[in-house]
C-alpha cells in the first residue's frame, strides 16, 4: 500500500512538474463537528490527464490503526460542466466502488463549487444502496 501511494505521488510530482493541469478537491461533510474537518476530511488531489480525463487520489478516513487510508478517484468531464466520478479504495476495489454524477460551477479564476450525487455500485452489509447528495469544491491550477 505504502508503494503503491509512493509511486502515485512521484508520478503525479513528475506530471505536476512538467504542466499546469492539478487540481484540488474537497467535499464538504456535515457530520463532522465545527472545525476545519467539514472541509479538510476528504481533501484530494488529482492530475489532468487531458480536458475531460482526472485521475488522483483523496483522504478517505482513517483505518483501524489510525493511519488515514485514500481512495482513488477519476472524473470524466461532460459537456455544459457535468462530470461522472467515481471513487474507490485501494482494497477491494471493486467490491466498494461508487460512482456519481455533478455539476461544476465556476465561481472565480479556477475555483468551483460542485453539487454532485453519489452512489455505491454494490449493496452493502444490510443490502441498502443509499446514494448521498455532496456539495464540493475544487480548485484548478
Amino acid at each position: 500500500m505504502k508503494k503503491l501511494i509512493l509511486t502515485f505521488a512521484v508520478a503525479i510530482s513528475t506530471l505536476f512538474a512538467s504542466a499546469q493541469n492539478f487540481m484540488v478537491v474537497t467535499t464538504y461533510d456535515g457530520d463532522q463537528e465545527e472545525t476545519m474537518d467539514k472541509v479538510s476530511q476528504n481533501l484530494g488531489f488529482g492530475y489532468a490527464l487531458n480536458n475531460t480525463w482526472t485521475l488522483g487520489m483523496i483522504q478517505a478516513g482513517e483505518d483501524v490503526d489510525g493511519d488515514m487510508t485514500y481512495d482513488l478517484w477519476s472524473r470524466y468531464n461532460m459537456k455544459n460542466n457535468l462530470y461522472v466520478s467515481a471513487q474507490a479504495p485501494t482494497e477491494e476495489t471493486m467490491d466498494n466502488l461508487t460512482v456519481g454524477l455533478g455539476y461544476s460551477y465556476n465561481v472565480w479564476k479556477g475555483l468551483n463549487v460542485e453539487p454532485n450525487y453519489t452512489m455505491p455500485l454494490n449493496d452493502d452489509e444490510n443490502g441498502d444502496r443509499e446514494g448521498t447528495f455532496n456539495l464540493g469544491l475544487s480548485y484548478k491550477f
